[in-house]
């Protein structure tokens, strides 16, 4: 499929123009009357090439945030009113929109309680907290759309668009969700909350989420429905069966005979057999190996391009058949993807060959490391993740022999 198609590039520039007076505090309504006619004519298209453009010239995502509600209010209307071709029923993106729709009515719930508490709120605070919080906690649920975006619809969207990079910004908005919902939680459990600062919270969370329901309706979701193929679009309704379908009924997974023939192939299945000095393995046995591992295993190559990673029962870190070929700085956010570029430069450079890092998840402790791949003559080739559930291996002490297994 072409990229970005139906583009103006006189349309954007003016876009871009009244992008930033609007983020320099110029006048308003003065920048509304002198770009009309762009204003009156934007497409979601218009829109992923203006941020482009905004992220090219060295603005930051977290200034971008900060100032796009009051550009998109504006140009809203004329977004709003772009005619596309919705998704059918049993497609990826109909599910990812039918899970929007059911989280709007849970969202919609959480109004309705808070205006029955209205005037009384610090006072019933206990109650209204009990009410509340097992439904936020539900919330968490709708981190799998989130993942299912960031995994597998946005790797085949950076194959087809060259101005990707608003993804990362998306991303971005994901975590400022992530993070606003997590304080939320840990608020309504704690007694001594004020309810004028939880309010706030709620509000700025409301916001966050309903804004990104928008910016995918309007923006995202119509560029998508058109630049990507058929087979795509049904290989990525396959990979998102590994996860949850929040707020609604799993539906039925299609049948083998559906699935495109790029997505039958396994990882890696070049040849029948694997042949070393130390061994020779099947595919099969190969991949049970990985597969069996007690880690999470992804490689990335000289070029920083994902070439593996294995299904290990338990995952701590979401991966889909969709990142394979992916850029590696693309499969993390923007906040933290410059730590991932020091490490690799640091490997690419001979720096380094190892990092470690470790974390609380879950209530478990886990252990990330990263290795330098480098052949024979020292060259470098990539690097290896790999992350391990380390809580239990922490406690022990003493001994336990072979023979006292049981």
């Amino acid at each position: 499929m072409s990229e970005l198609t139906n583009n103006s590039d006189k349309r954007v520039q003016d876009l871009l123009a009244f992008s930033l007076g609007m983020m320099n505090g110029e006048n308003g309504a003065e920048l509304i009357e002198r770009y009309k006619e762009a204003i009156e004519n934007v497409t979601p298209y218009d829109m992923l090439k203006l941020e482009d453009k905004q992220l090219e010239m060295g603005i930051s995502p977290e200034d971008i945030k900060r100032d796009i509600e009051k550009i998109i209010n504006v140009l809203f209307k004329s977004l709003n009113s772009y005619q596309w071709e919705k998704p059918k029923q049993g497609s990826f993106l109909y599910y990812l929109m039918l899970e929007n729709d059911a989280f709007t009515y849970k969202l919609n719930q959480i109004k309705k309680i808070l205006r029955s508490y209205k005037g009384r709120e610090q006072s019933d605070f206990a109650t209204l907290s009990q009410e509340l919080l097992p439904r936020f906690k539900e919330f968490e649920q709708f981190e799998y759309h989130y993942i299912k975006k960031e995994n597998i619809l946005f790797p085949y969207l950076e194959k087809n668009w060259t101005s990707y990079r608003p993804l990362k910004v998306m991303w971005s908005i994901h975590d400022d969700i992530r993070r606003s919902l997590k304080k939320l939680i840990a608020m309504l459990d704690d007694k001594s909350t004020q309810w004028q600062e939880l309010n706030i919270l709620i509000g700025k969370y409301f916001s966050l989420v309903f804004r990104m329901f928008q910016k995918e309706n309007i923006i995202l979701f119509p560029v998508a429905s058109s630049s990507v193929s058929k087979d795509a679009w049904q290989t990525m309704h396959i990979q998102s069966f590994e996860y949850p379908f929040p707020f609604i009924d799993s539906p039925q997974k299609p049948s083998s005979n559906a699935v495109p023939q790029a997505a039958e192939q396994p990882l890696g299945a070049i040849s029948n057999t694997f042949v070393s000095e130390t061994g020779n393995l099947s595919t099969e046995q190969a991949l049970l190996i990985f597969n069996n591992l007690p880690v999470d295993i992804t490689v990335v190559d000289e070029n920083d391009k994902v070439l593996f990673f294995n299904k290990a029962k338990e995952r701590f870190f979401p991966r889909s058949p969709a990142i394979v070929g992916r850029s590696v700085q693309n499969c993390h956010p923007p906040e933290s993807v410059h730590v991932v570029e020091k490490i690799i430069a640091a490997f690419r450079s001979g720096e380094k060959d190892k990092a470690d890092f470790w974390i609380q998840m879950r209530g478990r402790f886990i252990l990330i490391q990263y290795f330098a791949l480098r052949n024979p003559k020292g060259e470098y080739k990539g690097v290896l993740e790999v992350s391990q559930d380390a809580t239990e291996t922490r406690g022990l002490q003493g001994e336990k022999r072979l023979l006292s297994w049981e």
